[in-house]
């Protein structure tokens, strides 16, 4: 999930927002898997639901629709995105107003599933799971810029979550094929996806189940760490396509998914677990300490976290309900840091 860079002029008494997660565990069905028949993009009314102070110390936010099964979440000062995986759409919502709606409709140039997603510098750069598609479209507009694609199977490939570092490019995790992809800062119009590392024989080793997951930039040097979601394990990508797993002193971060940098405190969702870690990350990305963990009654299979203001919006996406019967509406929690 992604990074936000957020106005801490965000007013959020009692308020939350909405969301969207970063992808699921090794043992659970890929997120963007065949949806039901009701559309997430149908423009249902956003009243925000607070649980009970006794139950939780949660706002929770309501996403419109039905079956929306939410993935991703990223946010711009006041303005939050999130991801449907049943059928692609994106939602858009203002920080501490219940107005949540639809904002790219699903299906919508090819968008049949949607998971991660990043933005900046008016750039919405959404990761399309096993479509292997990735799309960049005007913030403000909804107007598409850019269209890149891996030219690789539905099995072989789910575009996970993304992070746009601060010169720009666009880094791109793919959960089944070993490979970081990237999309230079000034591309646009259709493409292929570049293959920025390959994996392959380096200390990420890929396995059985998801693999590369949350992804986050650690540092105003281009460092990145990623979460893979079947060991627990983070690893430490450097510019220079240097891949180093990080000393966590012999912890794991298992069924890790969305992430989110703060400051030096990198917080990972983990999502069968139902709680958020948080880590004390060193400045240069190459080892860390698990602090804590963050837990409400509202967290429902959690999957993607965003940092506004003090706190966390946290998309509850119900992938372990996918098949059976989810609670509707779907929801994000907002909740202390």
């Amino acid at each position: 999930m992604n990074r936000t860079r957020l106005s801490a002029a965000v007013a959020l008494a009692g308020a939350t927002a909405l969301v969207l997660t970063s992808c699921s565990s090794s043992e659970e069905t890929a997120p963007n898997a065949a949806a039901p028949a009701p559309s997430s993009s149908s423009p249902a009314a956003s009243t925000p639901a607070s649980s009970s102070a006794s139950a939780s110390a949660a706002t929770v936010y309501t996403l419109p629709g039905t079956g929306v099964f939410a993935e991703g979440i990223t946010a711009d000062d006041d303005t939050f995105y999130v991801t449907s995986t049943s059928d692609g759409a994106v939602f858009r919502g203002t920080v501490g107003t219940p107005d949540v709606a639809p904002f790219l409709p699903g299906g919508q140039d090819g968008r049949t599933g949607a998971a991660g997603l990043d933005v900046d510098d008016n750039r919405l750069i959404v990761a399309g799971g096993a479509t292997g598609t990735v799309w960049i479209y005007d913030a403000q507009s909804g107007e598409l810029r850019g269209k890149f694609t891996n030219g690789l199977g539905q099995d072989a490939t789910f575009l996970n979550d993304v992070v746009i570092a601060d010169n720009g490019d666009a880094f791109i995790t793919d959960s089944r094929s070993p490979n970081l992809w990237r999309i230079p800062a000034d591309a646009s119009g259709d493409g292929r996806l570049e293959s920025f590392v390959d994996f392959t024989g380096s200390p990420f080793a890929y396995g059985e189940g998801f693999n590369a997951n949350g992804i986050v930039e650690a540092d105003d040097d281009g460092v990145l760490v990623i979460v893979q979601s079947s060991t627990g394990n983070l690893y430490r990508v450097d510019p220079s396509k240097a891949v180093t797993q990080v000393d966590l002193g012999g912890e794991a971060l298992k069924n890790g998914d969305g992430m989110e940098m703060e400051d030096d405190t990198l917080y990972v969702v983990r999502n069968r677990d139902s709680l958020i870690a948080t880590v004390d990350l060193a400045d240069d990305g190459r080892s860390g300490r698990v602090t804590g963990q963050i837990t409400d009654p509202s967290f429902a299979y959690p999957t993607t976290v965003a940092d506004v203001d003090d706190q966390l919006l946290v998309v509850n996406s119900q992938f372990d309900k996918r098949g059976g019967v989810p609670v509707e509406p779907f929801t994000v929690s907002a909740v202390a840091e």
